[in-house]
């Protein structure tokens, strides 16, 4: 943990906070076009297995299937996931991560990994509906890698996607850096919060980039309560 914390100290980067507001993204023509596409590539480029949360797993990304290099606003890289509802979910969750944690690079965060890479959790990856961020600095098996504030952040944004994303550190045997879709494609919970995340980012003041508060009353109590619901 030590170790972890003193990276931060030398990296000398400060957490990024936007301050503005968040100019309005997606016109509602393409959002139904991605969606579209999503349901036709799932459709059609499934291995035949599915990952620990139930996702069917792609033998590759980029290559016809449903999992694509996907863009990251404000950020400058972009992130294998499946496109889509998912993609909508996990970009907001680098977004915030990237504005109110700590400033991310190309490279910091790992989507898609191939199926025979992985195992149990790690197999979600291969459905691209995990992600990791920044595993070197917070290793699978340490806890307590961030600070307090920085906590706060986590819990906040896991509080936005209400129950849909669950967070590694919340694992019996911690994993920090991994976030996860982890209910199962059935689920109308994916669309719904996908659905009110791109409401918030065609909103002028809303979505990832806007100065929120985690201390909040009603948002800390929010993130609390899903906190009470996902710690294994």
């Amino acid at each position: 943990m030590a170790a972890t914390r003193r990276h931060f100290l030398r990296s000398a980067v400060t957490t990024a906070v936007a301050a503005g507001t968040v100019t309005a993204t997606t016109a509602t023509a393409a959002t139904a076009a991605t969606s579209s596409a999503s349901s036709s590539a799932s459709s059609s480029a499934s291995s035949g297995r599915v990952s620990e949360n139930g996702w069917p797993i792609s033998a590759a990304p980029d290559d016809g299937g449903s999992v694509w290099t996907r863009p990251v606003p404000g950020t400058g890289f972009g992130v294998e996931v499946a496109i889509g509802d998912v993609e909508t979910i996990l970009v907001h969750v680098v977004r915030r991560f990237h504005y109110e944690i700590e400033a991310l690079r190309p490279g910091d965060v790992i989507g898609y990994r191939t199926p025979s890479t992985t195992k149990g959790y790690e197999t979600n990856h291969a459905s691209g509906t995990a992600i990791d961020i920044r595993p070197d600095c917070y290793p699978a098996g340490v806890r307590g890698g961030f600070f307090a504030p920085q906590l706060a952040v986590v819990r906040d944004l896991l509080a936005d996607c209400e129950g849909v994303v669950r967070w590694g550190g919340d694992f019996t045997t911690p994993d920090e850096s991994h976030f996860q879709i982890d209910v199962p494609p059935a689920s109308p919970e994916v669309k719904r919060v996908a659905d009110k995340l791109r409401s918030w980012n065609a909103t002028p003041g809303d979505g990832a980039g806007v100065t929120r508060d985690p201390q909040d009353t009603d948002r800390r109590s929010a993130a609390r309560a899903l906190q009470r619901r996902q710690v294994a």
